[in-house]
């Protein structure tokens, strides 16, 4: 079996994986004051408290090319998995480091993903790359299979506050703050573009949870695998976890926490929900 190396930017939320060498390339997230990186050692409460209450303008920092050089070590055989390319030049960075590698390199190969999502879809990504890795699947044979398994999966979210979105220039700055003045919450989606996609507004968590069950049903989600990360917030994602057990009983349901970029874009509160419909 071909030795494979997994790299995924810190859009992941994961930072450890068994079974198969694997490192992650941290995003930053920056504001006039401050730098975050995303990384093992981040601070996330800390971060998320301070975005909370900074009023200027925030934005974040993906891998540069000589970032993802660096992460490839000696690695003959490379899969890199992204942010979606419509949120972060991490994907773009990724390709120019594969073309500089497999150029300097003509004996190794480099596969970059472009998620066109981010957080718990791109764990379901990660993890069936090492299954299929770890099953003695040829690279070649691992790049298909991974693009069609992709075709299968999606990402949910849902969202209590959108001031970070708005301090960051993607949404309206009124439409943020009547939001959280009414208590709306916020479910959308990563469209087949990669972009964020509003789907509903619903008032209040309990009502914005039943919402996201009910797309669920509708994306195709029968008995595959749904990952909930959360923002601070594991008392929905067990509510979440609870309704969908109730209405997909072959389905297995995991809970984690949103790392730095996530929770940027999440905020306290928020969910993260990937799953497969397959």
């Amino acid at each position: 079996m071909e030795r494979i190396k997994i790299i995924a930017d810190s859009s992941s939320d994961l930072f450890e994986l068994e079974g198969i060498d694997y490192e992650v390339a941290p995003l930053k997230i920056m504001t006039a004051e401050r730098e975050f990186v995303d990384d093992i050692n981040l601070d996330v409460l800390d971060m998320v408290e301070y975005l909370r209450n900074y009023k200027g303008r925030s934005s974040s920092s993906c891998p540069n090319t000589a970032d993802w050089l660096d992460s490839f070590g000696d690695a003959k055989r490379i899969f890199c998995v992204t942010i979606t390319a419509t949120l972060s030049g991490s994907y773009n960075a990724a390709v120019n480091a594969k073309n500089i590698y497999e150029e300097q390199y003509p004996d190794r190969k480099v596969h970059v993903i472009n998620s066109l999502s981010a957080g718990a879809e791109l764990i379901l990504t990660i993890q069936k790359i090492r299954d299929l890795a770890l099953a003695g699947e040829e690279f070649e044979d691992i790049c298909q299979k991974i693009e069609q398994y992709n075709k299968k999966t999606g990402l949910l979210f849902m969202l209590e506050s959108m001031k970070n979105l708005a301090n960051n220039g993607r949404v309206s700055p009124l439409i943020a703050k009547m939001a959280g003045i009414l208590g709306i919450r916020v479910v959308g989606r990563a469209s087949a573009q990669g972009d964020l996609e509003q789907l509903a507004k619903c008032r209040g968590e309990k009502k914005s949870l039943e919402t996201i069950v009910e797309y669920l049903k509708q994306y195709g989600l029968k008995e595959g695998r749904v990952i909930i990360n959360h923002c601070f917030n594991l008392d929905a994602a067990n509510e979440l976890k609870k309704l969908i057990k109730q209405k997909f009983e072959k389905v297995k349901v995991t809970i984690g926490e949103c790392r730095g970029l996530c929770s940027f874009y999440a905020e306290k509160g928020g969910l993260m929900v990937g799953y497969e419909a397959i």
